[in-house]
């Protein structure tokens, strides 16, 4: 079995440090993107999203810079991410909760349009990064994040096929908060498998 599908891999090779480049770059593109069009159509969901693709360029930045690093590094590094995810969880949350006393009705037209194009760009992220779908938290945290992505794009897309067909801002709001809990989801996996490398070392 080649050592890139171990479950052990730790990112030391030639072939996944340029899929993370890649990776990095498609998350920082659409952070920019997403951002912008979220204040423009007043959507959660899609600023929900813009801060998953932030996280996730500023995190996989850091998983790069850890490749080859000792086990317990990469493992403090992978324990950050699993609390920065827990943290933009629970904004999002909040933030969506709060929207709930007042939820206006976001452009549908946007989000679909956005959404679409951010789907996209995760599916192309997805595929290059499927062969290292398993391996150490560091690694493995680098293939959650990127499937948390695509899941949200394409809720995203059924938010705003809702908000059009019931001219309702809670479809929008809806995934907000079920994109909040995938995140608190995904961190509780990242910190479980961090604490267990730093504890015992494998």
């Amino acid at each position: 079995m080649p050592h890139d599908h171990s479950h052990d891999f730790d990112g030391a090779s030639a072939a996944y440090r340029r899929a993370l480049i890649a990776v990095i770059v498609l998350n920082g593109a659409l952070f920019f993107v997403e951002m912008t069009a979220g204040a423009l159509a007043g959507s959660r969901a899609l600023q929900a999203d813009a801060l998953d693709f932030g996280a996730d360029a500023l995190t996989y930045a850091l998983s790069l810079a850890v490749i080859g690093r000792a086990l317990t590094t990469r493992a403090w590094v992978a324990r950050l991410k699993g609390v920065s995810l827990a943290l933009m969880g629970l904004w999002v949350l909040g933030s969506a909760l709060y929207d709930m006393l007042a939820p206006g009705v976001p452009r549908a037209e946007v989000m679909g349009a956005v959404g679409l194009a951010a789907l996209a760009a995760n599916v192309a992220s997805v595929l290059i990064l499927m062969r290292w779908r398993d391996g150490d938290s560091n690694v493995r945290s680098v293939w959650l994040c990127s499937r948390n992505d695509a899941i949200g794009n394409i809720a995203v897309m059924g938010a705003a096929v809702a908000v059009a067909a019931l001219n309702s801002g809670w479809p929008d709001l809806v995934v907000a908060v079920g994109m909040a809990g995938l995140f608190l989801s995904s961190s509780v996996q990242i910190l479980r498998r961090a604490g267990h490398e730093i504890a015992h070392g494998h």
